[in-house]
């Protein structure tokens, strides 16, 4: 890269002018791209792979900052770190917008066929489904793009195919009729995980069915009216009085006019309604369960979509199901046989995708055997193989594995990865096998496909292409992902990776946290409380973007996040980008030499080489245990208080002075150890550092701060003494700067001090004297408080400022008396509010804390005003 003169340093740091800048050169020159290197160790991340139907959102901005701080710092540790990039076909979600994309045409997919939806669908793929790609590079992420995969990729998808025939072959796939979660928008099976459950305010309707033979009534109480129309049994407890004289008897389905039995099972609860319960197999779970137990017959009223099928009477078919429930509670009413109805609060499941009611259905689907996959997914756990952080998601996952139901892997869409069965069309013999049958005239393949995550669960290994590169860069080192698909993915990830590779798909789990509003609510599209990352960026720069999700984002807790909090970036941006013109406005006159860097130091030197060990070891110390959001606060610290706001302004009278060696030796180190700063944050804020890193000397073609070596802590300079004396320098400047600040000293005014104390050396001084703009000062352990002075008590010292000729005593215990006296009524106005109980108990709890803290706030200021009065007299 060509050296910047510092006349050519803009003022202020302009992110649109640097980032595609740098990104562009970091792609052009493939600085990201891994091959397989046995002299260096891999460090692998597979990309949670976002849906082609994706756009990005503030969750991608965490999740992603989070792997990219993770794969930077590797990189820049000499790993062979590798970031494999790639998106998921995502089969519901997509086939829904294709669907709805074509009706909009007038096109529909029914009568188009399967071929032809296909073509559409991955001419939508190539159109839309690598936007979330391209704005994914606008955070900044370094990624391999030479690696990146699709889930419908011909040779992943052969390994997919090729995963489901050898379970097959094991007998861990198999096809029945099961109760399942059925989508009728979307016409297909899901998974109970891809069901959210709500909470609404529904009914609870009474029935009375007439028992045969007998002027009795069995009242039963359901909130699924509709579904009584495929009631095969009423069932009641075998311990409650009430029935026992009933079981065993029939009663006649009302409108259907079919008698059903009535049975006992333990499953019923005595106290839910009137301790006797519709069953209905085929169309609730618990009632499947009875109706094995009891070999009941199983009537689906249903069809795909929810409306009746011919298994209900003439007037009540091909109606939505919500339609028939109105038309059965009316009969049951002119029947006489509606006994009451109540008010009762329910939970409904809802498809995720479909966002419609889900109807319990008994169907045929494949499913896959997990209790035998699940066993050493558990233990990897359990022995420490694969770490959570947090550690709390153990429990969690341990719960839902120890408990596992069987798999149905089957979706009724078309796209995705057909299933590899074939029925022979004259006997229905099933045949599997990655390739179809050889008279395949003779044969009709499965029309399903398999749930998407029966793909996503082989990423960690089928990522890569060939043995050899599985057996060097497999296991994987860390997956960065949500605790939402902790059982979509993760469990089933782990269990992939130990049944097809024998071994840990990865080593680390860091479960990211939910990014909400500064009111603490989720982010989502229906409240418009979601930013448009890109919008943000816009405003704020990349880094000021990922800098603040970081910041605010401790392990294990949920962010809380406003577009406005970026400010907390820009400003970081900003400091930085002033002490760096700083340097290099001083570059231009003073000569580097390296072999001056170790010489002419003093303890402030001393101090700040120390600080910068102690905060590489820090810094280590909270990656390692990936607590993130603790290392940038590290490194922030470091920077913005122990590096611009101390050393900076430290260094600057030697800059200044006529020692030419001593002038080149600070700035040689100071702009080294600027360096090693920026190699600290560059895994966070990549642009910022970049620009600045290349304008500091000239860098040869392809040379990036992103492949340089990130340093690393020689505890040998960490010098405890040297940072004692800093603090103890730095406390007396801060307490002096406090009283110019307390008794308005003008700024251009300089001071008297004298200090009390045995520990101030001769060389603080002058340190003492610039940075707290003092005239002179007196050091000496016998000195007594002057009259009309100002003081400040420290552990090791007593200061004073004599304030006579620097203020106009009369005119400042006038306006102090003012202020105190003001305070003091604005305290007596906020204590009577407080101890007014309407108030305390009727306003909002946030309202009186706030009340609270200001009383507080305002005693400690009028305590100090008082003290300050005090000192003046």
């Amino acid at each position: 890269m060509s050296e910047t003169g510092f006349s050519q340093v803009p003022k202020a740091y302009n992110p649109a002018d640097v980032e595609d800048k740098w990104y562009k050169y970091w792609y052009d020159h493939e600085l990201y791209h891994s091959e397989i290197d046995k002299s260096k160790k891999p460090y692998v991340i597979p990309i949670p792979p976002p849906n082609i139907t994706g756009m990005l959102t503030m969750g991608h901005i965490l999740n992603n900052t989070l792997q990219d701080i993770f794969i930077r710092l590797k990189r820049m540790q000499g790993y062979n770190a590798c970031w494999v990039p790639g998106t998921d076909h995502a089969s519901i979600a997509t086939e829904t917008k294709v669907t709805k994309f074509l009706e909009e045409q007038g096109i529909r997919k029914k009568e188009i066929g399967r071929e032809e939806f296909l073509k559409h669908c991955w001419q939508w793929k190539e159109q839309y489904g690598g936007i979330i790609i391209q704005q994914l590079k606008k955070l900044g992420v370094s990624c391999d793009w030479r690696r990146e995969r699709f889930t419908m990729d011909d040779d992943y998808y052969r390994e997919v195919i090729k995963a489901f025939v050898d379970l097959y072959k094991e007998g861990k796939i198999y096809r029945g009729y099961r109760m399942v979660n059925w989508d009728p928008a979307n016409k297909s099976a899901i998974s109970d995980e891809e069901v959210i459950y709500k909470t609404v305010n529904g009914k609870l309707w009474y029935f009375k069915y007439p028992v045969v033979n007998s002027d009795e009534f069995i009242i039963v109480a359901t909130t699924r009216p509709e579904t009584m129309l495929g009631d095969t049994a009423v069932a009641v407890n075998p311990e409650d009085e009430r029935y026992k004289h009933l079981i065993g008897r029939k009663v006649k389905l009302p409108i259907v006019d079919r008698e059903i039995p009535i049975i006992s099972d333990e499953y019923v609860d005595k106290e839910f309604g009137t301790g006797a319960v519709k069953v209905t197999p085929a169309h609730d779970v618990n009632d499947y369960e009875m109706g094995i137990r009891h070999k009941l017959q199983f009537i689906n009223i249903f069809n795909d979509d929810a409306t009746t099928n011919e298994n209900v009477p003439d007037w009540l078919q091909h109606l939505d199901r919500y339609d028939v429930r109105k038309k059965v509670v009316t009969k049951f009413e002119e029947l006489g046989l509606l006994h009451k109805i109540e008010d009762y609060q329910t939970k409904i499941g809802y498809s995720e995708r479909g966002n419609v009611p889900i109807e319990p259905y008994l169907s045929e689907q494949w499913f896959m055997k997990m209790d035998e996959l699940a066993k050493p997914a558990i233990e990897v756990v359990k022995e420490g193989r694969i770490k959570f952080y947090p550690k709390h998601w153990e429990k969690t996952y341990f719960h839902w594995m120890e408990n596992i139901k069987d798999w149905c892997i089957s979706r009724q869409l078309w796209w995705g990865h057909r299933i590899p069965v074939w029925y022979h069309k004259q006997t229905n013999e099933i045949y599997c096998d990655i390739n179809p049958p050889k008279d395949i005239d003779n044969w009709k393949q499965d029309e399903d496909v398999l749930d998407t995550w029966a793909s996503s669960w082989l990423w960690a290994h089928a990522i890569f292409r060939t043995e050899e590169e599985r057996k060097y860069y497999y296991p994987t080192d860390t997956l960065v992902t949500g605790p939402d698909i902790i059982f979509f993915w993760v469990a089933r990830m782990i269990m992939a990776g130990m049944h097809f590779m024998k071994d840990i798909p990865f080593r680390d789990v860091y479960f990211t946290s939910i990014i909400r509003d500064a009111q603490g609510r989720k982010m989502s599209k229906s409240l418009g409380n979601s930013p448009d990352p890109l919008e943000v960026i816009r405003e704020y720069g990349a880094d000021a973007l990922r800098f603040t999700v970081i910041y605010l984002a401790p392990l294990g807790q949920d962010v809380l996040f406003s577009t406005d909090k970026c400010e907390l970036g820009r400003n970081f941006a900003n400091k930085i980008w002033n002490a760096g013109r700083f340097l290099l406005m001083n570059k231009e006159n003073i000569p580097i030499n390296n072999s001056l860097k170790d010489k002419h130091k003093d303890f402030a030197d001393e101090w700040i080489t120390s600080r910068l060990n102690q905060t590489l070891l820090q810094f280590n110390k909270a990656m390692n245990e990936f607590e993130v959001n603790n290392a940038i606060k590290i490194v922030y610290s470091f920077i913005w208080n122990d590096y611009c706001d101390w050393y900076v302004e430290m260094i600057k009278s030697r800059l200044y002075g006529d020692n030419e060696e001593v002038k080149s030796a600070v700035l040689t180190r100071a702009i080294s150890v600027f360096e090693d700063a920026l190699k600290m944050l560059h895994p966070f804020m990549p642009f910022l550092t970049e620009e600045l890193w290349q304008l500091i000397e000239k860098r040869k073609e392809g040379e990036s701060i992103s492949v340089s070596d990130f340093p690393v802590a020689d505890v040998n300079l960490i010098n405890e003494s040297a940072e004692k004396e800093m603090d103890f320098v730095k406390d007396i400047i801060t307490a002096i700067r406090n009283i110019r600040g307390e008794m308005n000293i003008a700024p251009s005014k300089k001071v008297n001090a004298l200090i009390k104390s045995d520990e101030v050396k001769d060389y603080q001084i002058e340190y003492i004297k610039k940075l707290a703009k003092v005239e002179q000062i007196t050091v000496d352990s016998k000195i007594t408080k002057p009259k009309a002075s100002a003081s400040a008590i420290l552990k090791d010292a007593e200061i004073f400022i004599p304030l006579e000729g620097l203020i106009d005593l009369d005119v400042e215990r006038q306006r102090l008396q003012k202020e105190i006296q003001r305070l003091e009524n604005s305290i007596v106005g906020v204590e009577k509010k407080l101890s007014n109980e309407k108030f305390v108990n009727n306003a909002p709890a946030e309202v009186v804390e706030k009340e609270r803290a200001k009383l507080k706030d305002w005693q400690e200021n009028l305590r100090k005003l008082r003290e300050i009065l005090d000192s003046l007299s």
